[in-house]
């Protein structure tokens, strides 16, 4: 097999979360605590690609834990239509792996002049956005040479976890967090959740989810597309009953990313009425067990990540150098 560094990235996200649930725990504690005090109105997300990803996951989360409503940033309002937004005492989190892409960099300046709180979940420390924000929470995540986000993803999700755990003061989750890279390891040792002979024949599928399971089937729809010349589409379960589950006419083929979570029996119901019409599902699945039900998409993110360099190879695509695609991408 060809040697992948995106693999070897992605292997050390164990050893990176533990030492950034170590070294964040001081700083993530003063900000529960503001937090607590402040009790924002709503948190405004931005990021783009896999950052935009761990947004969605930020959602869920927040919304389950604080009862924050969470929004999603239209970066080109402000880098493009030039428009200022109303963010007074509201909580604004800039994800980005390098903190230097323009319309980041806007959105994060418009938010402080708008009256926000601004944290950047960001991995070089010594990045512009770094310098024009409240307060900084590092992702410890090492430099990224793979053209693709794995750790820088994987970080982001627990630098969330950990700051919504403390700021909810959710004790049973912090607990259950601090054995996040245990977990983690574990998904590294388990057997593959896809194989090459998964997507044979297949150009075109779609990555259904429901909640926390559609947070990451945004990332894999995008790591299947990009790395590995797939067309892949995610959907919410929900969403897709709506509309484009027209596609099962055209034998797109479907994948179906699963977490135990409360979720879990609505979305395989939905499921289930595809397989009873003889519509082939295969299911995307933690082989691992006990996996408390928010850290279980990051150990299945973790296996996945590593299932991605034999698939690109069966396609004939190099995964260190996959066409199109560049290590940092700046927008404006």
């Amino acid at each position: 097999m060809t040697y992948s560094l995106l693999s070897d990235e992605a292997k050390e996200a164990p050893a990176r979360i533990a030492e950034q649930l170590e070294e964040n725990e001081h700083t993530i504690e003063k900000l529960g605590s503001h937090l607590k005090i402040m009790q924002p109105r709503f948190i405004y997300m931005v990021g783009r690609g896999s950052s935009d990803h761990a947004s969605g996951y930020a959602k869920y989360l927040f919304e389950t834990e604080t009862g924050v409503p969470v929004v999603g940033a239209a970066p080109s309002v402000t880098s493009i239509y030039g428009q200022k937004l109303n963010l007074e005492k509201s909580l604004v989190l800039v994800v980005s792996q390098s903190g230097r892409s323009p319309d980041v960099l806007q959105q994060a300046k418009m938010a402080r002049d708008a009256g926000a709180f601004v944290v950047a979940i960001v991995n070089d420390e010594n990045s512009p956005l770094a310098e024009m924000i409240d307060v900084v929470l590092p992702l410890k995540a090492g430099e990224q040479n793979a053209v693709g986000a794995t750790k820088t993803f994987l970080t982001t999700l627990s630098a969330l976890l950990q700051l919504a755990a403390t700021w909810s003061h959710n004790k049973a989750l912090k607990k259950q967090i601090m054995q996040l890279p245990e977990y983690l390891q574990q998904a590294i040792d388990a057997p593959p959740l896809l194989l090459p002979e998964d997507f044979k024949d297949t150009q075109n599928c779609a990555i259904l989810g429901r909640g926390f399971g559609f947070s990451v089937a945004k990332e894999i729809a995008m790591k299947l597309k990009g790395l590995c010349g797939i067309h892949a589409e995610p959907f919410s379960t929900a969403e897709f009953l709506h509309g484009a589950v027209g596609l099962v006419e055209h034998k797109i083929k479907i994948f179906n990313t699963i977490v135990h979570d409360e979720s879990y029996a609505s979305h395989m119901e939905q499921i289930a009425h595809f397989e009873k019409n003889n519509i082939a599902v295969r299911h995307i699945q933690q082989k691992l067990k006990d996996i408390p039900p928010r850290l279980q998409p990051l150990a299945l993110m973790q296996r996945f990540y590593l299932d991605l360099t034999p698939l690109a190879e069966s396609r004939g695509i190099d995964i260190n150098n996959p066409p199109g695609l560049q290590k940092i991408t700046q927008t404006v």
